[in-house]
């Protein structure tokens, strides 16, 4: 018998969660791009192989950039991750994910490539369909599990930055590319795609609408995870699928695209910018949140129960894929039992207080969040003056992209982003 997903936000219905046999994987969907996609893969790959990777395809920079201008094909950096991170771990299928990974040296024209863009490149234009490619490179790497485009067609990221003219700090400055957005020294107060309306990979699209769990993030708010609710067959598949959507916060807020963000207005740019938007879980670590109860009512305005679990790597901002894994186990298993307390596999108990579930270790002590200073407003505000000239170039075509110039984008630990 089908349970009612808990609570459900102010107006909303219960919706009934998707029946599964005994002992049968769930189908999961994880949708994002680059490092946070990757650690949330290496996570879910542990509790199901029905798995599939939607990736963005908006980005510009580094290899995927040049390649994207030389080609104009998509950008293959974060499909190439995303297969990474679900490749065997032994054997053969390891050696070839290294290899993937591996980027050229030197000062040719081929340093700074990864040598997995360059395969996926050749397969997409010898099979002639991206999708092909991909399940081709998957087999390869032994991959638990799919990855697909959001699209198979490129798109661009266009956002409204306020801050980047110092004789007019309120006025909306129209920043095109991924790139761009992603390092912009304004504040992002909106993000739409060109096209406005492309058409999203019919794979990805029934793989949503046939799975039991839709999971978002971790990953860059306008860059990496809205991309996915603004396409809008994705849209549609995510906002009307019979499955439950989780949603996992970052770990901090991000220099360029989210400076000054509280976690619940990550939550709130979600709500604004796709109204009929709904959540069913949304996980965070104690750590990153210095106040619960305001998340867990913005996780509310979502129809979303709020699940705290420690899902970091100790000291630094990054998710580990063990601990994020448990909370994924600890969520896909829990039945609500309001008043109750339940253990749940390694993550201990699961405390519940009003809308918050607070994970504990073993032994019954909640993992408390520590004192921590909020550091800009709870929601970003929106522009309110006339556009400045864009940022980043004229209009270009949409099946070629300007080259990065061959820089690689790194995580503040040094690792590369494309």
């Amino acid at each position: 018998m089908a349970e009612s997903v808990d609570p459900p936000g102010p107006g909303r219905e219960p919706r009934a969660a998707p029946a599964a046999d005994a002992g049968r994987q769930p189908a999961v969907v994880a949708f994002g791009g680059g490092h946070g996609l990757a650690a949330s893969l290496a996570a879910l790959r542990q509790l199901t192989s029905a798995l599939t990777a939607v990736v963005t395809v908006g980005d510009d920079g580094g290899s995927s950039g040049r390649l994207r201008a030389e080609f104009g094909a998509l950008p293959m950096g974060d499909l190439r991750m995303a297969l990474a991170a679900l490749a065997g771990p032994d054997g053969p299928p390891a050696t070839w994910a290294e290899l993937f990974q591996h980027r050229f040296t030197g000062s040719g024209p081929l340093a700074g490539h990864a040598v997995g863009n360059l395969v996926l490149i050749g397969l997409a234009e010898r099979t002639g369909s991206p999708v092909a490619a991909l399940d081709l490179a998957a087999g390869l790497l032994g991959a638990r599990g799919r990855v697909l485009p959001l699209s198979t067609a490129g798109i661009d990221i266009v956002a409204d930055v306020i801050g980047l003219d110092p004789a007019a700090p309120g006025a909306v400055t129209e920043v095109r590319g991924q790139a761009a957005v992603a390092t912009t020294s304004g504040r992002v107060a909106g993000v739409r795609l060109a096209p406005a309306e492309p058409a999203a990979c019919a794979e990805a699209v029934a793989a949503a609408q046939a799975a039991d769990w839709l999971v978002l993030g971790p990953g860059s708010l306008y860059t990496s995870m809205l991309p996915h609710l603004l396409v809008p067959g994705m849209r549609r598949a995510i906002t009307t699928a019979r499955a439950r959507t989780l949603m996992v916060l970052n770990l901090a807020a991000q220099p360029g695209e989210t400076a000054g963000y509280t976690p619940q207005a990550h939550l709130d740019a979600l709500r604004r910018h796709v109204p009929g938007l709904r959540l069913d879980v949304v996980i965070a670590d104690p750590s990153a949140v210095p106040e619960p109860d305001p998340l867990a009512r913005a996780a509310a305005d979502l129809g979303a129960r709020l699940h705290l679990a420690p899902v970091r790597v100790p000291g630094a901002p990054v998710h580990d894929p063990a601990r994020l894994a448990a909370a994924f186990r600890a969520v896909f298993g829990t039945v609500e039992r309001v008043g109750t307390v339940e253990r749940v596999g390694t993550v201990g108990t699961v405390e519940r207080v009003g809308a918050v579930e607070q994970a504990a270790a073993p032994g019954g002590r909640s993992a408390a969040a520590p004192p921590a200073v909020r550091t800009g407003p709870s929601t970003p505000p929106a522009p309110s003056a006339p556009r400045a000239s864009s940022a980043g170039g004229s209009r270009r075509p949409l099946t070629k992209y300007p080259s990065s110039g061959g820089a690689v984008r790194r995580t503040p630990f040094g690792e590369a982003k494309e």
